[in-house]
């Protein structure tokens, strides 16, 4: 499990070719496989605490490329000439630091040896894809609990005199006493 200081990068277009369920969404839109995996981590980054990089090949789209924030995600499109794994390399290599750990998520065999040559470990698209269903599979326990049943705690604890008075100032009844 990833730490809260960590940093994962995650080649985006690589979790959508690998994920099924993202795979058939980009076979009907790719804005769609997009968002639903910016969606995915977003979940998987409020749960798992960890500071969450996605990067987008935007390789033979002219221009500088972009950075925004997206669910509190920092989501890069490269720069023209520029792939998400010479992005994503240059971002491990400006993020090194001995206080935390860098992961690159991606399935890209060279990718990941340079990578790792650069001091970032190593997270399969199939390892980051159970990583984020375990997660989806806690927050769904927690969320479907019922609510514990209201009740008042120290009715077992005080006496039934002191129950009453207490109900009476509640109330604003007079001591008949």
């Amino acid at each position: 499990m990833l730490k809260k200081e960590d940093v994962l990068f995650v080649d985006g277009y690589n979790m959508i070719g690998a994920w099924p369920e993202l795979a058939a969404l980009k076979r009907e839109k790719l804005e769609d496989a997009r968002d639903r995996l910016l969606d995915l981590l977003a979940d998987y980054q409020s749960y798992a605490g960890l500071s969450i990089v996605v990067v987008f090949d935007a390789f033979r789209v002219p221009g500088l490329g972009a950075v925004y924030r997206h669910h509190r995600m920092q989501v890069v499109y490269t720069r023209e000439k520029e792939t998400a794994d010479e992005c994503i390399e240059r971002l491990v290599g400006d993020w090194t630091s001995v206080r935390r750990n860098l992961y690159v998520a991606t399935s890209d065999l060279v990718e990941q040896h340079v990578a790792f040559g650069r001091g970032a470990l190593r997270l399969s698209a199939r390892e980051l894809h159970q990583e984020v269903a375990q997660s989806r599979k806690s927050i769904d326990s927690v969320i479907s609990k019922e609510p514990p049943p209201k009740k008042n705690p120290l009715g077992g604890v005080l006496s039934g005199e002191i129950q009453r008075r207490l109900e009476q100032m509640r109330r604003g009844w007079k001591d008949k006493d």
